[in-house]
């Protein structure tokens, strides 16, 4: 539908930007961490495309399946309590927002 499509192309359009902004990030914590660029680059993507994949083919959420790979007190809840923290969710909310309203005022043009 056309009043969507400026959602639309703050996600599908734009949306990959915010993945390899992801995966750089990944990338550049596991260097930190002692990882070769390539070895980090590689885990990152992989990650990546092994989630995407089970998230398309899953019937379950993506709240859900995030669920399940948190276990109580483990590495990841941790991991994503810090996400949490940082406001990450609320950070992505607003670039999707701006990237909208943007895409509005350049189909105004």
């Amino acid at each position: 539908d056309e009043p969507l499509l400026d959602a639309v192309t703050a996600i599908s359009g734009s949306g990959p930007a915010y993945v390899f902004y992801f995966i750089e990030a990944m990338v550049a914590a596991g260097v930190r961490m002692g990882l070769t660029p390539a070895q980090a680059h590689q885990l990152a993507v992989g990650t990546f495309v092994g989630s995407a994949e089970l998230a398309r083919s899953a019937s379950d959420s993506p709240a859900v399946l995030r669920e399940r790979v948190c276990s109580p007190g483990g590495a990841t809840i941790a991991g994503v309590a810090v996400l949490e923290d940082a406001g990450v969710r609320g950070a992505v909310a607003r670039a999707v927002g701006a990237a909208a309203r943007r895409a509005a005022e350049l189909a105004s043009k």
